[in-house]
Parts: structure tokens; C-alpha cells; sequence
């Protein structure tokens, strides 16, 4: 679900119409929409927003801000995580609840200028997964993206006293695959695609952090599967390190973004659609959204 292009507008027929913005609604949806400023009080365009369902962890919409700091989407009746994102700024983040026939207020969001963040202390940090998200988005060839997650994973992350030289494992349970369709499912599942009878898992070793500025960095490493290993890079945007609350827990979190090539993990979708078979297409984008949990006492190591 795309985030709609915002006019202010007329709209005939059943309209979500907050603080002059209308959008025409399904039958059944509720809309949500922000008015977003930069620090000066400026409109904000071209932020990123992205809207997460709170029950499954699936990215529902994801767009831009037009030239003005309007956004507006259209959601199913629900709860929802809100993220606003600008280079430079600190990122916004609330949760939502959406009725169904009805617009939440359209509140400004003012943007602030991102503070330094202080780097996560040395030590192991483990993925915590009930917070923490594997996402991809593919094009399903002829029709509209497809979205999936895996469901059950494990990793971590070391952290040096020189960041640069931290370090991240991720291992993936490739059945845990899930897009809502049982037999796409099945199919991505099998030898046709991630053939998790022979290749179980697929795993994540980086190998170098880069800073980029502000909170953005880079992450390098090497990503095996269906027994192939690739480089790969992760824009990575790091959220800040808040005190979780239990005893010494602490916690970090970060967003991590790639494309994959299919073809470069010998999964090789012309041969597919010769034989006649709708797949998704040669690229997919990878999300991780990581919350990861410190503790100064019996931590455990991530997996090797």
C-alpha cells in the first residue's frame, strides 16, 4: 500500500478530511496523516515515513512526504507503528491506532536536529526477536510487490571499543519464511527457490562498520544463502541506546536496508517464468529493524 499523493482536494464519495486534506477511503479503512516541520518550523518534504502493523511487523506504507509535509494513508482498522525519518534529524516514532471510517487528527510532527548519539558500550548484545523484524519487500512479476518476513532467527552483536571494528552475526531459519499465501509459502520453501531441506539456513557475517555522519553508517559483510555467499552492503541507520527498564538491561536499535540479486544466489527466476511459473522478480529488499539487549551479567555469545 503505497502512501497516497497529497492535494488538498474535494474528494466525491466516501473521503478520510483532516486539517483540509482528503482521501478517498476503501470500504472499511481508516486513514492517518501528519503534517511534518523541519527544527525552523519549515515544511519538511521528501522525509521518510514507513508504518509498521504492530500484530505481524509487516510495513503496510512506506512513501515520502510531499513538497509541503503532508503525508496520508489509507490503513485497515488497527495499531500501527509510525517512523519519520530525515537525514540529519532525530527520527520520529509513535504508535497509532486507526478506526475504521475514520481520520486521526493530522498533528504536526516537528523534526529535531539529530543529537549525538552515544555508541552502545563493549560488549555482546543479543537480538531480542519479539522487537526486532526481518523484512522483504519483492516485485512479484506482472503484479504488485510482495511482502514477507522470516519469523525465526538469532544473532548479535559485538561491540569493540573501536566501533569499526564490531561485529554482527545473523542466522536465519529460511523456513520460517512467510508472505500470507501457504502455497507461495511452500514454494519459496522449496528446491524451486530456498530449498531449505539442504540449506536450513541463511546467515550473516559482517565485517567491517563505516561511519557515514550523523546516525547513518554502513555495514559490510558476507551473506550465505542456498549455499551461496555475496558481499553485501546495509545502510544502517543507528536509533540510540535507553535503559530497557529490567534491572541492568539496556538496550540498542538500528534499521538496516539491501538489495539482493537473486540471480547471485543461483535462484534463477527466467528459467521459472520459461516454465510458465509467476514468481517474484530478480531483486529483493531486505529490512532489519534490530532492537538488541545488553546485560552486564551471564551474556550469553551469539552464534558463530
Amino acid at each position: 500500500m503505497a502512501l497516497a499523493l497529497l492535494r488538498r482536494l474535494r474528494s466525491k464519495g466516501a473521503s478520510a478530511d483532516a486539517a483540509g486534506l482528503s482521501l478517498p477511503l476503501p470500504q472499511g479503512a481508516g486513514a492517518l496523516g501528519r503534517e511534518v516541520l523541519d527544527p525552523m518550523g519549515a515544511a519538511m518534504g521528501a522525509a521518510e515515513v514507513t508504518v509498521t502493523a504492530m500484530d505481524s511487523h509487516r510495513v503496510v506504507a512506506r512513501g515520502i512526504t510531499d513538497p509541503y509535509g503532508f503525508f496520508l494513508a489509507a490503513l485497515p482498522p488497527g495499531r500501527y507503528s509510525l517512523m519519520i525519518a530525515a537525514e540529519g534529524l532525530q527520527p520520529h516514532r509513535e504508535t497509532v491506532d486507526v478506526e475504521a471510517g475514520a481520520a486521526t487528527p493530522t498533528q504536526r510532527i516537528w523534526l529535531q536536529t539529530a543529537r549525538v548519539l552515544e555508541l552502545p558500550v563493549s560488549g555482546t548484545w543479543l537480538f531480542d526477536p519479539p522487537h526486532t523484524a526481518i523484512r522483504f519487500i519483492a516485485k512479484h512479476v506482472g503484479m504488485a510487490n510482495v511482502h514477507g518476513r522470516f519469523e525465526r532467527f538469532d544473532g548479535g552483536i559485538r561491540i569493540a571499543p573501536d566501533m569499526a571494528d564490531s561485529r554482527v552475526q545473523v542466522r536465519i531459519h529460511a523456513s520460517s519464511i512467510t508472505t500470507g499465501n501457504v502455497t507461495r509459502d511452500n514454494h519459496l520453501r522449496s528446491a524451486d527457490f530456498l530449498d531449505v531441506e539442504r540449506f536450513p539456513y541463511i546467515e550473516f557475517s559482517s565485517t567491517r562498520f563505516a561511519y557515514r555522519g550523523g546516525s547513518k553508517w554502513t555495514l559490510q559483510g558476507s551473506l550465505t544463502m542456498h549455499g551461496v555467499s555475496r558481499s553485501v552492503t546495509l545502510d544502517t541507520t543507528y536509533l540510540g541506546t535507553v535503559n530497557g527498564g529490567y534491572g541492568e538491561e539496556l538496550r540498542c536499535a538500528a534499521l538496516a536496508k539491501a538489495e539482493l540479486h537473486r540471480e547471485d544466489y543461483t535462484l534463477n527466476w527466467r528459467s521459472m517464468l520459461a516454465r510458465g511459473i509467476a514468481v517474484v522478480g530478480p531483486t529483493v529488499q531486505l529490512e532489519l529493524d534490530v532492537q538488541a539487549m545488553y546485560r552486564t551479567h551471564d551474556t550469553p555469545t551469539p552464534p558463530e
